[in-house]
């Protein structure tokens, strides 16, 4: 959080508890590669917004960070990212497609039934070509298991710069 000008006192900024990529690189080269493979095809603003609805559900603030910005860079804007956590209750703001996509998204992201429900898959189903459809599924588990990763080891927020890690 740059607060040069700012003379606002905030909370410490807590330390990571493991540097993961850098004790267990292989694994990190591996995600880098899953996550180059599955966002092919999909619309990087729709693919910003599943990362981040993903990430408000996980409560990973290290990623809420990344694809937040990562989304405005690509043009998306404020008010829709804002009302993310909302997304529901204000549909107007995305289209049928992108509201297919946060529906899967948190259905994929919170297994309390312990399985994806039809109707919301079938909705899914309807917005995207199979192999599209495919490709989706496989970005909503990858940013899944980056958020894992940086919760588990609280990964620090704050510090990423747009397209950083493209």
């Amino acid at each position: 959080m740059d607060t040069a000008q700012d003379t606002t006192a905030y909370a410490p900024e807590h330390p990571a508890r493991l540097a993961w990529t850098e004790h267990a690189p292989e694994v990190y080269k591996a995600m880098v590669r899953l996550d180059i493979a599955a966002r092919q095809g999909l619309d990087p603003r729709l693919l910003e917004l599943v990362k981040i609805r993903a990430s408000q559900l996980n409560h990973c603030a290290f990623c809420l960070d990344m694809h937040t910005k990562d989304a405005l860079a690509a043009g998306e804007t404020v008010e829709r990212i804002v009302q993310l956590s909302a997304w529901d209750e204000s549909r107007h703001f995305y289209t049928e497609k992108e509201a297919a996509a946060l529906e899967l998204t948190e259905a994929v992201t919170v297994l309390t039934e312990g399985f994806v429900p039809d109707e919301v898959y079938e909705r899914a189903a309807k917005q995207f070509e199979e192999a599209e459809l495919a490709q989706l599924i496989a970005a909503i588990n990858v940013i899944n298991a980056w958020n894992r990763f940086a919760v588990t080891t609280r990964m620090v927020p704050g510090h990423y710069t747009p397209g950083q890690h493209k």
